[in-house]
């Protein structure tokens, strides 16, 4: 099954054209160009992988990631960003993103993040589940 990406960024031709090479690399691969987009698709839709850029404007990549981790917490959020705002990509860390990455990025390196992402979530996803199962065979008394 191909791995669902949402790509958040202002910039739609860079958008465009890396939602074209990651499709190529086989992700399913969804754009949109607003932090307040990004919310409203995370709402209707699931996603393995978010990649999201730092600076955009009215609502930036920080308070973007906020929310989608107030409504999503297990999706790895990829934040990118110009040399600029490394420092708020520091802080995207600090508020769960699962990495960052400097734009212009190669997208071979990018595809490798989103692969290890969605592992890191399958990942943590099955431990959730194991311990659920644990909890019911305990309750249950099995």
């Amino acid at each position: 099954m191909k791995i669902k990406v949402l790509i958040v960024d202002d910039e739609k031709e860079f958008v465009d054209t890396l939602s074209a090479r990651l499709e190529i690399r086989g992700f399913s691969v969804t754009a949109v160009y607003s932090g307040k987009a990004a919310i409203e698709m995370i709402e209707k839709l699931k996603f393995d992988v978010i990649i999201l850029d730092v600076l955009m404007p009215e609502m930036d990549g920080i308070e973007t990631l906020k929310l989608i981790k107030e409504k999503s917490p297990l999706i790895p959020v990829i934040m990118l960003t110009g040399e600029a705002t490394v420092d708020n990509a520091i802080k995207g860390m600090k508020l769960g993103a699962f990495d960052f990455l400097i734009k212009p990025t190669d997208t071979e390196r990018l595809a490798e993040k989103i692969n290890q992402a969605n592992a890191y979530k399958s990942e943590h996803e099955e431990r959730i589940r194991q311990a659920e199962i644990e909890n019911i065979l305990r309750t249950k008394g099995w």
